[in-house]
């Protein structure tokens, strides 16, 4: 039926065969061409999302960089150099070896909620140094929302741009983007995934995400009240650093609570300087 095979004759049957064969054979090639294109395009994107926040993660000072188990206790004083991949840490393994104690790394679950400064902390959740929270719902897909303090340091955001349906989130890049006065501001992502759905504030949640087959590590995220209490106290005092240079000081309302729109309250402070110190960007 080829040109090439014996017997061959330039016959109307024989060429509708061979243009016929030739469609498929095209339409192969070029799916097998998008497929490779595209998985290069993911690669490509993840490559840059890890080298941008690797690039940054280097940039941050000691105070941001403590270990989780440093903040928790176990340790007395520790600085992270693995970029808050703790899957890959050898100090994080031998201590997960040692037996560290069920009460500071125990998985997130129905513990209630817990208040710090007025600060309102879910502890059914795991929450990303970056101040997003993660909660797996029955489907075991992956809501994804701004944590209490992070609300408060944006306070009414002016624009909130979210990722389209069926992005492909990585750990620590960009999840979606928040813009308040000059200040534009990239909200880290705390997993990997596919975003199924988008949300808002009046919903509770941003992002739905199904997990990354690849790459469903959650074990940078913080867990037990005890480092999630012990954190956040460590990002108040981060915050009263950041906001001294603009000679605002402590930032709390009457009774030791937490202003709820800290930009409103204080316009002239350089939140664009502020928002990186906090929100973990350039």
């Amino acid at each position: 039926m080829f040109p090439w095979v014996h017997e061959f004759r330039w016959e109307i049957g024989h060429l509708i065969f061979t243009g016929g064969f030739a469609l498929v054979l095209v339409a192969i090639l070029t799916a097998i061409t998008l497929v490779f294109k595209k998985v290069y395009q993911i690669y490509k994107r993840r490559q840059v999302e890890k080298i941008l926040w690797q690039a940054t993660f280097e940039d941050f000072p000691s105070q941001t960089r403590t270990c989780r188990h440093a903040i928790s206790g176990v340790l007395k004083q520790r600085v992270c150099n693995n970029h808050f991949e703790c899957g890959a840490c050898a100090v994080h393994k031998q201590l997960i070896e040692h037996g560290i104690p069920e009460k500071v790394l125990a998985a997130a679950g129905d513990y209630g909620n817990m208040e710090i400064f007025g600060l309102n902390i879910p502890l059914d959740r795991m929450y990303h140094r970056g101040h997003t929270w993660v909660k797996q719902d029955d489907e075991g897909n992956y809501l994804v929302g701004l944590d209490d303090f992070g609300k408060r340091l944006i306070g009414k955001p002016e624009e909130v741009v979210l990722p389209e349906i069926g992005s492909r989130l990585y750990a620590n890049g960009t999840a979606w983007k928040v813009k308040r006065g000059k200040a534009d501001t990239r909200i880290l992502s705390p997993v990997d995934g596919e975003v199924l759905e988008t949300g808002d504030d009046e919903k509770g949640w941003y992002l739905k995400i199904k997990p990354a087959a690849d790459n469903s590590d959650t074990s940078h995220l913080l867990k037990s009240g005890k480092e999630v209490k012990a954190w956040f106290m460590k990002e108040l005092e981060r915050l009263q650093f950041a906001l001294a240079s603009d000679g605002i000081g402590v930032s709390l309302a009457d009774g030791g609570v937490l202003i709820d729109d800290l930009p409103k309250s204080h316009p002239d402070a350089d939140w664009d300087g502020v928002y990186g110190e906090m929100f973990l960007e350039p």
